[in-house]
């Protein structure tokens, strides 16, 4: 575990500390942690208990990420830690981003950042991904990995949800070069049912990261029944071409059964052709359907 790099102490009888690694801004009584379960108060000092522990460690072609216009064509040194700051109830990487488990212990194989850049150099990979689970939340393991990486040429890349504090956004911009984020809308009570999270953070953090030069792509799952409709579509469609750009590429992709929403059907063809066509019709000009044939 390490000190977390953003936190406040509040003290009082509780010994509280205020976590500012995300948006949620986690008020934690000592002995507590917070939402994503990584970080917990230990006499009133705040530690990120997934520090150094590798969940999984892949090499993937960068399109996988997905990124269809940063490095196109190579493959990406990818790795994760424990833990989300969501809890998506149709999450396909739940096993690791919802640990960890009630006993509370943190899994993953003990793997320095030193060595994550050392295998991404030798296997070749001109770029490293923090992805599979939230980066947000292993946000001390992940900085370390990028500032090794950016000194030896590599690029650093984050697949994240978004739900970023700014005090992260500062911390991590220097050494970003491309992001992929899941936007699901700027329907707030979408995100607070579903995600117990809210829209407006994921906005910020698209319109800064791009506003500051990060190549940036976006990711919108549709999930049958929730954010399929036309009018949600459009909404999604209106914010990337009028606040961000008619550029940005915008993955469209397909939801299978997962986690606790295993006994839904898979997303329509017919329903991503459409929100296709609304992207268009908003004037995007680079939309990729993901997850079909």
């Amino acid at each position: 575990m390490k000190e977390a790099i953003y936190f406040q102490k509040i003290g009082g009888q509780r010994m509280e500390v205020r976590c500012r690694a995300c948006a949620h801004s986690c008020l934690i009584p000592e002995g507590k942690r917070g939402i994503c379960g990584t970080r917990e108060n230990i006499r009133g000092t705040l530690y990120a208990l997934n520090y150094g522990k590798t969940i999984a460690l892949h090499i993937d072609p960068i399109e996988k990420k997905p990124l269809y216009r940063f490095l196109p064509g190579s493959m990406i040194y990818s790795f994760a830690a424990v833990g989300c700051n969501f809890h998506c109830s149709w999450c396909q990487n739940w096993e690791i981003s919802q640990d960890p488990k009630p006993d509370k212990t943190i899994r993953g194989q003990d793997i320095t950042a030193a060595e994550h850049v050392d295998l991404a150099v030798k296997n070749s990979c001109p770029a490293i991904a923090c992805t599979y689970s939230e980066p947000t939340v292993f946000l001390e393991y992940a900085f370390d990995v990028m500032q090794l990486a950016a000194k030896k040429g590599l690029k650093n890349v984050w697949v994240t949800n978004g739900y970023l504090s700014d005090d992260t956004i500062g911390l991590i911009l220097p050494y970003l070069d491309a992001v992929n984020i899941d936007f699901k809308g700027p329907d707030e009570e979408f995100y607070r049912r579903y995600c117990g999270g809210s829209a407006a953070p994921v906005m910020n953090t698209i319109k800064k990261l791009y506003a500051a030069g990060v190549h940036v792509e976006i990711t919108t799952l549709i999930i049958p029944g929730l954010n399929d409709k036309a009018e949600q579509i459009e909404q999604i469609a209106a914010f990337l071409s009028k606040e961000i750009s008619l550029e940005v590429p915008w993955h469209i992709s397909r939801f299978f059964p997962a986690w606790k929403m295993s006994d839904l059907d898979p997303t329509p063809y017919e329903t991503l052709y459409m929100a296709e066509n609304l992207g268009k019709r908003a004037g995007l000009k680079n939309i990729y359907l993901g997850n079909i044939r």
